[in-house]
């Protein structure tokens, strides 16, 4: 099994007790029952928050109409495809059981489980049955060996209601969908369509709907090969459009190129739009550690085994936040019988992203749900055990992600001695984050606890030699 993106990890630990006032931007793609694993980003936040000022409105005249005419574009490239109607399916996952094709680390009982668990988030689609049948030669053009796919064929023979079958694997060749749809008489769906699917129907922001426009581009192409290849065999060839010297397909192509090229300049533009959002952005959600240090809390989308390459590159946008960060916490529900194979997928996404190496170095691995394993220990040294249902764990977590982000951001906590008749306190609350100040008026100066970087401190002492 491969690595891939799906959505939300570690916000049940935020919203069971991690920190109250913890939240994350959440990437509106896949509903939470899906998830298996995630990841939270962590920033320290400096000064007080909402500071930064909004963005400011575009006027009436020519950059106003040069706004709408780009909104218009912008509409016409988030008109999607009609997705599928309701749907009744059978899963059919084919299983490799020797050879370098053989998945480790999992099942095909629990690939199937996951299978069906993807087709069970989509409003009327249902599973009517599921097969596991093994296979030699997943890479074929039938997939199966005479044998197997036999039988397979006489099931759905068998199954009058069945609409749709969905072939467990991560794409189809175009010929290959073609001879078993012809075979079997229904719609054939693989990974890549079920899970873009997914992703189309739970896009909300144009950025998801841009990303998913992106993504359904190697799909149209694949579609265009086989009509045109449909179309040349009814007429015997090409021809060449009203004289231009161009033919169909080209043409064709040359089209999905140039709707590619604006999905990508669109994209590129809420990027930088959402930039200078982030340096501007409002911190009402932001949570403390044990030392009052204000952090914010980011909850990344999570993973999901297997999501063809396609969909990793369209969707890469979306852990944008994670390179920005601070610190990664890693959280696994170690119950799951593939939590091994989850952190797999998990680190190759993130090794994928070309994150910087302290970032990858300091990740804090966080073993979740230890309340379902009975005297649960933990094979890795440096994860820490919790329960965010119980609340165990939890401040042995905070302490460690204290640590970990006072040394990523070289900053110190400490107390200084100050005179309250200088200027030192004042320079003290701009330049870093006091906590306390513990005041002995008999001699005028006052213990102040705070927490400083370390250049910032290199100042202080210049400025306020003791």
């Amino acid at each position: 099994m491969g690595s891939g993106l799906l959505l939300r990890g570690a916000a049940a630990l935020c919203a069971r007790g991690l920190c109250a006032a913890a939240a994350g931007r959440l990437c509106p793609l896949l509903p939470r029952p899906l998830s298996t694993g995630g990841s939270w980003c962590l920033r320290a936040a400096l000064g007080p928050p909402g500071r930064g000022e909004p963005p400011r409105s575009v006027g009436r005249g020519r950059g106003a109409a040069h706004s709408e005419e780009e909104e218009e574009d912008l509409e016409e490239l988030l008109a999607l495809g009609p997705p599928p109607g309701a749907q009744r399916l059978l899963v059919v996952h084919p299983a490799v059981k020797w050879g370098v094709k053989k998945p480790q680390l999992t099942t095909a009982e629990l690939q199937v489980a996951e299978a069906v668990a993807l087709i069970n988030t989509l409003h009327n689609w249902t599973v009517l049955d599921k097969i596991i049948l093994s296979t030699k030669t997943p890479d074929k053009k039938f997939i199966f060996g005479k044998g197997n796919f036999q039988i397979l064929t006489e099931k759905i023979k068998g199954l009058p209601h069945i609409t749709a079958v969905f072939l467990n694997i991560e794409r189809l060749s175009p010929l290959t969908k073609k001879e078993l749809e012809d075979a079997w008489g229904v719609t054939v769906f693989d990974r890549y369509t079920v899970v873009l699917h997914i992703f189309r129907c739970n896009a909300r922001t144009k950025e998801a709907k841009l990303q998913i426009a992106l993504a359904e581009i190697p799909l149209l192409r694949t579609n265009l090969k086989n009509e045109i290849s449909h179309l040349d065999q009814q007429r015997g060839g090409s021809r060449y459009i009203m004289g231009s010297g161009e033919t169909f397909m080209e043409m064709q192509y040359r089209l999905l190129k140039e709707k590619e090229f604006k999905i990508r300049n669109a994209l590129e533009k809420l990027r930088r739009k959402r930039s200078v959002l982030r340096t501007q952005r409002e911190r009402p959600h932001a949570g403390y550690l044990p030392s009052h240090l204000e952090v914010i809390y980011v909850d990344t989308i999570g993973f999901l085994s297997e999501l063809p390459h396609d969909l990793i590159e369209s969707f890469s946008a979306t852990l944008e936040d994670v390179a920005y960060s601070d610190l990664i916490v890693h959280v696994r529900d170690i119950s799951h019988p593939e939590t091994v194979l989850q952190k797999a997928s998990v680190l190759s996404v993130l090794k994928n992203l070309n994150l910087p190496s302290h970032l990858l170095d300091s990740v804090v691995e966080v073993h979740n749900k230890v309340d379902l394993i009975e005297r649960y220990q933990s094979p890795e040294t440096n994860a820490i055990a919790v329960s965010a249902l119980l609340g165990y764990g939890l401040e042995e977590l905070k302490e460690e992600i204290e640590r970990i982000v006072l040394k990523t951001t070289g900053k110190r906590i400490l107390t200084i001695k100050v005179n309250l008749a200088g200027p030192q306190l004042s320079w003290l609350y701009k330049e870093a984050t006091v906590q306390e100040v513990d005041v002995m008026p008999e001699n005028g100066t006052a213990n102040v606890k705070v927490i400083i970087s370390n250049s910032a401190l290199g100042k202080c002492k210049k400025l306020f030699p003791q």
